[in-house]
């Protein structure tokens, strides 16, 4: 009898299956969260401040606050993604509630009147940038089946390295050669044992494999649902010069929990094959912490017009990933189950450097009735990074970065007009696409909406946002080349309330 056991080995190669484009993509991005009245205007307050997430377009935000305050937000998502594949559309919906923002100011006003500094803040703040709760299912008939994946592997690996060892599991030897060799030859194995691929030959060097499986097209289902959240905690410090100059420095503390689980079914093939059946399923867990700081100012120009101007430096995260797998198929080892989502790859820690972002602002201010705003966003998403960069794989990401993705200008307007204790507020913002194509992932647009009611010494916002972008999702990054097209569509809403002190 076989004793079961979880194994958990270190993974030095596998930079295929985790560590890729789309890690740069997921961490470099922030999604419109925070207040109601933030979410409500587009986000567009890096001229404005006085609203806690503010602090996340300009720092110097704070400095704007005329007293202490304290603010906390929660929010429901809603996503529908209507993916197509191989002309079949199906839609899935995905809905979540969030705490996503809490924070609170402290004003210090000066009280030396030959002083040119008239107050000091200081201020924290906890967002969620990122929800990464999602799911999309598709369905359709290919003309590339699982075993393309597997045999781009395979082919150029030598049979003698993928064979079992005398007395030892099937489990034992994917983790072994995943930690001793590589994703590659890990893959392979999966492939010869999953009884998708043959060898051409049973010699040691035969480096050459078939595919056991004939067909013309093949009924595919895929399933990928994520999970998780990026969220960042602010400290933050502003100041006031004399009466028109507004400045503020911030520290972010980022933190990444994320997981993705795909489930892929393959069935259709010819009444001939050997295989008439075949599943293939990855889990993928992610965790790690970040840090990046930002500088900012903002002038009143006059009694109307403000400008700002801020930094986001990048931010340096320190990833750590967990993979699994399990496969299955008509042909498989009759021992394949021992490796399922129990048998752990454990990679080593990496770092993703993000690119850098210069906001631009400015906001036309109309007394007491209201005001317009505008922010201008600039990032260079090819500067995106994966570290160690010398490793040779890691340098073939890189490369990759360089070459597919480019800078990102990204617009925010909103509005805000007030008629007594009550305030209404509209807001949109344009996002560009990360990708030098424009394809594989589209330019976002957004359009939101909110009302608030002032009562003196608190403040009560709510606000409906919603965000459309087209995407074409690869199933896997080898082998099935044909991507889903997905239109994604985020609506959230956000109720947050304020007190002042």
């Amino acid at each position: 009898m076989k004793i079961y056991l979880t194994f958990i080995i270190l993974t030095l190669c596998a930079v295929g299956s985790a560590q890729n484009i789309n890690e740069a993509l997921r961490y470099s991005g922030e999604n419109l969260q925070g207040t109601a009245r933030f979410q409500a205007m587009g986000g567009a307050f890096g001229a404005l401040g006085g609203d806690m997430s503010s602090l996340n377009i300009n720092p110097a935000g704070s400095a704007v606050f005329s007293n202490s305050l304290f603010t906390i937000s929660g929010s429901t998502y809603n996503i529908n993604n209507e993916a197509s594949y191989f002309g079949t559309s199906i839609d899935t919906k995905t809905n979540n509630l969030d705490l996503n923002q809490i924070g609170g100011a402290f004003v210090f006003k000066n009280t030396n009147s030959n002083s040119d500094w008239q107050k000091f803040s200081l201020a924290f703040n906890y967002d969620v940038v990122n929800n990464f709760d999602n799911e999309y299912y598709v369905s359709g008939n290919s003309s590339q089946g699982i075993d393309n994946y597997f045999s781009n592997y395979a082919q150029g690996t030598p049979f003698g390295n993928i064979l079992l060892q005398d007395g030892e599991f099937l489990e034992e030897a994917y983790l072994d050669i995943g930690a001793n060799q590589g994703f590659r030859e890990q893959q392979a194995f999966l492939g010869y044992y999953g009884g998708i691929l043959d060898p051409a030959s049973e010699e040691d060097n035969n480096t050459d494999y078939i595919s056991n499986a004939s067909y013309n097209t093949v009924n595919q289902d895929f399933l990928r649902r994520t999970s998780g959240y990026n969220s960042k905690f602010t400290l933050n410090t502003g100041s006031q010069f004399k009466e028109n100059i507004y400045m503020g420095a911030s520290l972010n503390f980022h933190n990444i929990v994320y997981t993705k689980y795909d489930q892929f079914t393959e069935r259709g093939y010819d009444a001939t094959s050997e295989i008439q059946n075949t599943t293939f399923d990855n889990y993928l867990s992610t965790e790690g912490s970040g840090f990046s700081f930002s500088l900012g100012a903002i002038a009143k120009l006059n009694e109307y017009v403000r400008l700002g101007g801020s930094y986001q430096s990048p931010t340096w995260y320190r990833l750590n990933d967990d993979f699994s797998q399990r496969i299955n198929s008509d042909l498989a080892d009759s021992e394949i189950n021992f490796i399922d989502f129990n048998i752990v790859n454990v990679f080593e820690t990496y770092t993703v450097k993000t690119p850098s972002k210069l906001t631009g602002s400015l906001a036309l201010v109309f007394a007491k009735n209201g005001l317009l705003s505008f922010d201008y966003g600039f990032q260079d998403f090819s500067k995106t990074e994966l570290r160690p960069a010398n490793d040779p794989s890691f340098q073939n990401v890189n490369n990759q970065i360089s070459s597919e993705l480019g800078s990102v200008s990204t617009f925010r307007l909103g509005g805000e007009y007030r008629i007594e204790q009550f305030s209404l507020r509209g807001g949109y913002r344009y996002e560009q696409s990360p990708y030098a194509n424009g394809n594989t992932i589209g330019d976002l647009n957004a359009v939101s909406a909110g009302i608030g009611y002032n009562f003196g010494g608190s403040r009560l916002d709510f606000a409906l946002g919603r965000s459309q972008q087209d995407i074409n999702e690869r199933l896997f990054d080898s082998g099935i080349t044909t991507p889903a097209s997905i239109n994604r569509i985020n609506t959230n809403a956000t109720l947050s309330y304020t007190i002042n002190f």
